[in-house]
């Protein structure tokens, strides 16, 4: 009866929400920033438009509004007659949270109505459709009304890397796929609503395109990442949020780090990363060989760029010297934002297209470090996968990997590597499997690539990461 779409903006649920109302024959209301009074008024006339009424309802209460909408799917079957009342009476309420902000007692009401005519066999079905991440998340929490009531609860995500290739045509030009990623990720609404199919034609065209696109103060993607932040409902004091995020691009990934670079203790961040990560907009991912540690990363490509390029150079940007910008941001771009991206990338195709080179159950994929206590160091580990240990047996590694945006990748790369395996194993975890994987988007040194064909190890380039190239090596 009742289902929960949510996703970020700009990511297509209310197209495909109107589609699927369209193809229903269901009642579709998009909710608009107001007060309890002409949110309802806006609900009734557009209720009263889709029954057919010359004149438009008057509700005095949301309590009346829900009740007579139950009321109108339970009569449906005999309005209509028993065939044609079997099918069932779809119901969008889209950008629920504006109603709730309005009127705070919509969930309740929501949960009694639903309650009262489960027991009927009501032909409803309601979905309820926010972008405010927080919001839509609470309405399922432990202690909120609804909790129990939904059977769907779908968030709507961006295009994954290789799809959001295809979908900006740079399917063939893996280099450019992962530029064009790097930048605006997979959100649909920047190529055509917010861009007008403004693409780059080529790698060449790429410096040109971000100059005339992303950095121009006339272009809607300009101020994006600002917007993205100010529309959460959770999110009050924008500044420190901006200084949280902008510790993390610039590299300070754990709490610790985080706290330092904007000047706060620990637990005082506690709060914003919190609201960050309901709001999707931040990810923390365990270190996957010391347990309680973590790192944070930065989960829309748009927002990472805005942090790390263009907030620093603001005003520059905003009098137009989007050329002088991006001509000096090339170190900044790939060390802060394309290099982490890329590393996030080499981790989705294990999860995903890459599996199947795995030999063993996939288990945990992620990142981590190892102390290197004899040489005083610490090996960063850009993409792992451990499975966890059962029944006495302890926890395996099956994969070591490590990524290079601009760097060719050599023989030194794999000896870190296999040093990090044997680190692991005096450690006590099963590496008897494990099996080095080098990732790069520069490519690979010969030497590298003839140690790759006497050994287990695997070398995935931007060709086998985009599918144009299978890769022959399996890790067992």
């Amino acid at each position: 009866m009742l289902g929960i779409v949510s996703g970020r903006r700009r990511m297509g649920k209310t197209y495909l929400l109107r589609a699927v109302a369209e193809q229903y024959g269901g009642f579709y209301f998009g909710a608009t920033a107001g007060t309890t009074a002409e949110s309802l008024r806006q609900f009734s006339a557009a209720l009263a438009e889709y029954q057919g009424s010359p004149v438009p309802f008057s509700f005095a209460t949301w309590d009346d509004a829900i009740s007579y909408l139950f009321t109108v799917a339970a009569r449906r079957r005999e309005d209509v007659g028993a065939e044609a009342g079997d099918a069932p009476f779809l119901v969008v309420i889209d950008e629920f949270p504006y109603l709730v902000k309005a009127a705070p007692e919509l969930p309740s009401l929501l949960q009694r109505a639903i309650d009262r005519f489960q027991v009927e066999e009501s032909r409803m079905r309601l979905l309820l459709c926010g972008s405010a991440m927080s919001v839509m998340g609470g309405l399922l929490a432990s202690t909120a009304p609804l909790r129990g009531r939904a059977q769907l609860e779908l968030v709507v995500r961006p295009f994954g890397y290789r799809a959001a290739a295809e979908f900006w045509g740079a399917g063939d030009d893996p280099a450019l796929a992962a530029r064009l990623h790097a930048v605006v990720g997979g959100t649909p609404a920047y190529r055509r609503q917010f861009l007008a199919d403004d693409i780059p034609v080529s790698l060449g065209d790429f410096d040109d395109w971000v100059c005339r696109t992303v950095l121009s103060p006339f272009s809607p993607l300009f101020r994006e990442a600002r917007y993205l932040l100010a529309e959460e409902a959770d999110i009050r004091d924008t500044a420190l949020y901006h200084s949280v995020l902008a510790a993390v691009a610039q590299g300070n990934t754990t709490r610790g780090g985080i706290a330092g670079y904007i000047g706060r203790k620990s637990v005082d961040i506690s709060h914003p990363l919190n609201v960050l990560e309901d709001s999707h907009l931040l990810m923390r991912e365990p270190d996957v060989f010391r347990a309680g540690k973590s790192q944070y990363r930065i989960t829309e490509p748009l927002i990472n760029f805005y942090e790390a390029v263009m907030r620093p150079a603001w005003t520059r940007l905003e009098g137009g010297q989007a050329s002088e910008v991006w001509a000096q941001s090339a170190e900044r771009f790939a060390a802060q934002v394309a290099g982490p991206h890329f590393e996030a990338v080499c981790r989705d195709y294990l999860i995903g297209p890459g599996n199947s080179l795995l030999g063993s159950a996939l288990g945990q994929v992620g990142c981590g470090v190892v102390s290197d206590p004899q040489e005083r160091r610490q090996i960063e580990v850009d993409v792992a996968v451990v499975e966890p240990g059962s029944g006495g047996s302890s926890p395996a590694v099956t994969v070591l990997g490590e990524a290079k945006w601009g760097t060719v990748m050599g023989l030194k790369h794999l000896a870190r590597l296999a040093r990090a395996r044997d680190l692991l194993a005096a450690r006590g975890m099963d590496t008897s499997r494990c099996g080095l994987a080098c990732f790069s988007a520069a490519g690979f040194s010969d030497a590298l690539r003839a140690e790759a064909e006497r050994g287990d190890v695997l070398l995935i380039g931007l060709d086998e990461l985009y599918g144009r190239v299978t890769p022959t090596t399996l890790l067992s």
